[in-house]
């Protein structure tokens, strides 16, 4: 009965390895929406009109169109729909601002270690900010 349910486990593991999607693969707009990390304001769905809606105003963004309007998205433009969504919703730039940052010649690179490091300046300067204003404070007692 052992020898069973270790088979039956490791049977399970190379099933779910097999099954699961490649990193190259086509992604599907819900897939690309978690993937990115988008979040609706009501947590309920995923906001997938998020993506169309940034398709329209980013002429960058082409994903394959097929099978009754299904989106499917390669490695190429879920790297563009990152660095919409972290110049957008991380960064506060405009529509505009994000439209002439992709528009140049010069790519810009925005992998984990620069958007860490860019989280981590903003958050010294704030806090460098407070402690300045706690100083200021003690020296008014």
């Amino acid at each position: 009965m052992l020898f069973y349910l270790n088979l039956q486990k490791s049977l399970k593991k190379r099933l779910i390895k097999k099954m699961s999607k490649s990193t190259t693969a086509y992604k599907t707009i819900s897939e690309v929406v978690k993937l990115i990390g988008l979040k609706s304001k009501k947590g309920q769905s995923l906001p997938t009109h998020t993506l169309r809606f940034w398709e329209k105003e980013f002429k960058q963004i082409k994903p394959k169109i097929l099978n009754g309007n299904r989106r499917y998205y390669d490695e190429k433009n879920i790297r563009i729909l990152k660095k919409v969504h972290f110049l957008l919703k991380e960064q506060g730039m405009t529509i505009n601002g994000v439209k002439k940052i992709l528009n140049d010649k010069e790519p810009l690179k925005l992998d984990e270690t620069s958007n860490n490091s860019i989280k981590a300046n903003i958050l010294i300067n704030k806090l460098t900010n407070i402690s300045e204003i706690i100083k200021s404070l003690k020296r008014l007692k």
